[in-house]
């Protein structure tokens, strides 16, 4: 007997089975989902180490404050020097590679 590969296969169990419209409906009742997340203690990241990572060690930043030779671009608010300064408009400034 040949064998029609593009034949979908579907066996007897995967097919619906005739039931009434109340027993599906019965079933769907007794077997309730419910909206609740099992959320575990584990599953933040501090429950996670990096490999080779150094986790002990703070990061220390020195944040400088602006110069009077430096500005603050308007549109990507990146700080450049004043030979970077394209326009100024309404007290704003942008840099040279923004309206490049």
């Amino acid at each position: 007997m040949a064998t029609d590969y593009d034949e979908p296969r579907v066996r007897p169990e995967d097919q619906p089975a005739n039931e009434s419209l109340e027993a599906i409906q019965a079933q769907r009742s007794s077997t309730t989902q419910t909206s609740v997340i099992d959320v575990e203690d584990s599953d933040t990241a501090e429950g996670f180490d990096l490999p080779g990572a150094i986790l002990e060690e703070e990061l220390l930043v020195q944040v400088v404050p602006v110069q009077e030779d430096e500005f603050t671009c308007m549109s990507c608010f990146l700080v450049h020097h004043r030979t970077q300064l394209a326009r100024e408009k309404n007290g704003d400034k942008y840099c040279a590679e923004c309206e490049g």
